[in-house]
């Protein structure tokens, strides 16, 4: 069965910083897209990040410089490191797999992700 799980979220203070994990099983991650997404409350879901099969990157503007997508082909897992976290930050977190940056078909449960002082 194909499955992604998130992981690593929680309360952090603003400046602070959170690694999240999206772990894949029943597929080899690397063959895919892995994007990552973001609701608040009220919102709309809106794409944070993006890595490629082949490695190329993309980030929202507001997290630019402050977020960073990575692989680890040999844990199957995809990181998104998040550094000086603001409030507006705050939303639950998903990961997506797809064969590109533009389409994904399965999703993860999410993660919470509260930046409070």
């Amino acid at each position: 069965q194909l499955q992604l799980v998130e992981s690593g979220g929680g309360l952090v203070q603003p400046g602070g910083s959170l690694r999240l994990s999206c772990a894949a099983s029943g597929f080899t991650l690397d063959s895919y897209a892995i994007g990552w997404f973001r609701q608040a409350p009220g919102k709309e879901r809106e794409g944070v990040s993006c890595i490629s099969s082949t490695n190329y990157t993309y980030y929202k503007d507001s997290v630019k410089g402050r977020f960073t997508i990575s692989r680890d082909n040999a844990k199957n897992t995809v990181y998104l490191q998040m550094n000086r976290l603001k409030p507006e930050d705050t939303a639950v977190y998903y990961c997506a797999d797809g064969g590109n940056c533009d389409y994904y078909d399965y999703w993860g449960q999410g993660t919470q992700i509260t930046v409070s002082s």
